[in-house]
């Protein structure tokens, strides 16, 4: 079997033979590893009679002249179209607002670049295609502010941490709300939240925000119904349901217990439920209206959810790659008769997601209506659960087959797997993108920003077939200028700023597209050193947000205390000598940030707990810089110690499961906080006049 072969399929299929590693060495993929990437992309390769036929295949596609569903296109840049159309042919556009173009290829075949920004259809003959115009670059935090120099502030927040009386033992919507409002009160212009991504109603045990079931629904687990519905409604269904004990040991626990805390919410939202449809209420005409623009995505969302908790209960798999054969297919004849033998189960997990959508943009009217410029900042995660809902109803769209994770690099030497699955770039552009489009809208829906996780991965992806070890994997590649270009219009569409979470290993010259786009990228302060030299105020960019922390991190008193290495050392991730050398270099590394935050002569100047003045001086020191937005974590406002996860683990650390200290409407009323986001205020301030 020839390797050359082999290696030709793979790079024709957009899987790179060749890669660079984070220590710059050059590496080459095995070729037993892209034998078994490339079946999981659906190019069988395990013969040389299979790979020629694959080659074939792939090289017939590439070469039709037969135009796809959707095309992409710069404002006022000509499309090249010369391998559909002939020269000087005539053609139609009817754009968005009913009117129409009547055009002419030129000379070269090229679409002039007149075409207005927005979705326009274009008639060549007796083909058509959407042509998807972006503007020069996305909405921005000094569109949001009003300011050629925008330095703005805001906080980040896990949602499930947040805190009220009645939440049943996490937090929601409603503790969001209150949060915005005291948050927009003290001058904040944004407010950055986990994912909200739909999770799996039948498995509470799976509750990791960056491993959902869809990205383009809700966890409705999050709603606090009692804002829709009326808090008369809500007391009713806890009493009909005996719910009132159990909230309130729930809410006392130090920990989320997310099973029973899940399992609790459930029977309250059926409660619920079981008295709207019973009732004639007020919002009937706004839940069919939701059901019915939610269409088909909606249907086939709730119908998975019924299949799994009819599946559940049952005990057989939930994983849709092992239901039987007339279970896969979301537009057959099975699912038809499902749907209509389980409508109330069906109707019943439509209405959660009512609910929790209505909810959500609750929180981003007080967010607004509190003076925050942006407001909610939303969180897509990198991929789906490949046995979740969005793969099940995209088949051809997401990669069921393989799961995204990251090469070993100096920090992860066997690599990662993250268990979630990624988009099929060939699927994407036989569907015209589809399934990204509805995904940025479904995020942008309600809120004024967006932070796409790992945004490495609108360029290329670590892709590892299941069950195969992480190293066993190989970088595929996306079509990055497309998908860039529709990120852009939505961000345009949606009025919201965009962010890139650009940490780790970076392809050259891909900051540089993103900063062309106005897509802020992220620097960290414990990331921002070279080897325990932190970088000075004014060297820090002007095209990334700042941050103390992320939730991947430990927090700035945590690092400080070395909480996150005696965590490694507990659970044996770390050695006698490896733990050594590491609180060897943390000293090293708390002796350079002293350093580079006496620099400021307003630091260390009150008498308290050193780690309390390095969290000051900290907060001020990135007030000062260039960022166009600063965000800081709560945990760093308040002081707190303790990471939200630790990655590495899964049962072993309480990840995603520790709550914050008090309520949310009085969270900011502290000492601690209330002085740092006093810092944070000014130190802002006086960056904006210093850089106007």
């Amino acid at each position: 079997m020839s390797d050359a072969q082999l290696e030709i399929l793979a790079s024709r299929a957009g899987l790179a033979v060749d890669w660079i590693d984070a220590n710059g060495r050059q590496q080459k993929v095995a070729p037993a590893v892209l034998r078994n990437v490339l079946i999981g992309l659906g190019h069988p390769a395990s013969t040389a009679q299979e790979i020629d036929a694959s080659l074939l295949e792939l090289q017939e596609v590439q070469q039709d002249r037969h135009l796809p569903p959707l095309l992409t296109s710069d404002f006022g840049v000509a499309l090249d179209l010369s391998r559909y159309f002939a020269p000087e042919t005539p053609c139609e556009v009817h754009l968005e607002d009913g009117s129409r173009m009547d055009l002419k290829l030129d000379n070269e075949a090229m679409l002039p670049g007149m075409i207005p920004v927005g979705y326009q259809q274009v008639h060549i003959g007796d083909q058509y295609f959407t042509l998807a115009v972006a503007p020069e670059r996305c909405f921005s935090v000094g569109d949001a502010v009003d300011s050629p120099t925008p330095r703005a502030w805001g906080l980040s927040a896990q949602l499930y941490a947040l805190r009220r009386p009645g939440d049943g033992g996490f937090g929601d919507t409603q503790a969001l709300e209150e949060l915005v409002r005291v948050a927009g009160e003290r001058g904040a212009d944004a407010l950055a939240i986990s994912p909200m991504h739909a999770m799996f109603s039948a498995d509470t045990g799976r509750y990791s925000p960056y491993s959902p079931s869809s990205r383009l629904f809700l966890n409705s687990l999050y709603a606090a119904p009692g804002s829709i519905l009326g808090e008369r409604a809500l007391r009713d269904a806890i009493d009909a349901s005996g719910l009132s004990g159990q909230f309130s040991q729930l809410e006392d626990l130090k920990l989320i217990d997310w099973p029973a805390a899940a399992e609790a919410k459930q029977k309250l939202l059926q409660a619920l439920y079981d008295g709207f449809v019973a009732g004639d209420h007020p919002l009937h005409p706004d839940f069919a209206s939701f059901r019915h623009t939610g269409g088909e995505a909606l249907e086939n969302h709730c119908r998975f959810e019924a299949i799994q908790e009819m599946r559940a209960a049952r005990g057989e798999s939930l994983d849709w790659r092992e239901w039987p054969e007339h279970w896969h297919d979301p537009r057959g004849a099975a699912l038809a008769a499902f749907a209509e033998e389980y409508s109330e189960r069906i109707g019943y997990f439509a209405f959660c997601q009512w609910l929790i959508h209505r909810c959500l943009e609750r929180a981003q009217t007080a967010a607004r209506s509190a003076g925050m410029s942006i407001g909610l900042i939303a969180d897509l995660a990198v991929g789906a659960d490949g046995a979740g809902s969005q793969a099940w109803s995209f088949q051809d769209e997401l990669l069921a087959s393989l799961t995204v994770g990251a090469p070993p690099d100096i920090l992860n030497r066997t690599g990662q797997g993250w268990g979630i699955s990624a988009f099929s770039p060939e699927g994407l552009i036989r569907n015209g993108f589809r399934a990204f489009i509805d995904m940025l809208r479904a995020n942008f829906a309600h809120a004024g920003g967006l932070r796409i996780d790992h945004v490495m991965g609108l360029q290329r992806l670590w892709v590892i077939p299941n069950g195969a070890a992480p190293s066993d994997g190989a970088y595929l590649y996306y079509p990055f200028d497309d998908m860039l270009r529709l990120l852009t219009l939505e961000s345009h569409r949606h009025q919201a700023i965009v962010l890139g979470e650009d940490l780790g290993t970076v392809p050259e010259g891909l900051r540089e597209k993103l900063a062309a786009r106005s897509i802020l990228g992220m620097r960290v302060l414990l990331f921002e050193q070279d080897n325990t030299r932190f970088k000075p105020i004014l060297d820090w960019p002007d095209d990334a947000l700042a941050t103390t922390s992320t939730h991947d991190l430990p927090t700035l008193n945590g690092w400080w205390h070395g909480r996150d290495i005696d965590w490694n050392a507990r659970l044996g991730m770390v050695d006698a000598n490896g733990e050594i050398e590491w609180r060897r270099h943390r000293e090293r590394e708390r002796e350079g940030l002293r350093d580079a935050l006496h620099q400021d002569p307003q630091n260390f100047r009150e008498e308290s707990h050193e780690a309390d003045q390095v969290v000051d001086a900290s907060v001020r020191f990135l007030g000062h810089t260039r960022a166009p937005l600063v965000l800081l974590p709560l945990e760093d406002a308040l002081g707190i110690d303790e990471q939200a996860n630790l990655p590495g683990t899964t049962d072993t650390h309480p990840n995603w499961s520790r709550r914050l200290p008090g309520p949310s409407e009085a969270l900011l009323d502290g000492p601690d906080a209330a002085r740092r986001l006093e810092l944070l205020a000014c130190a802002r301030l006086q960056a904006t006049e210093r850089d106007q």
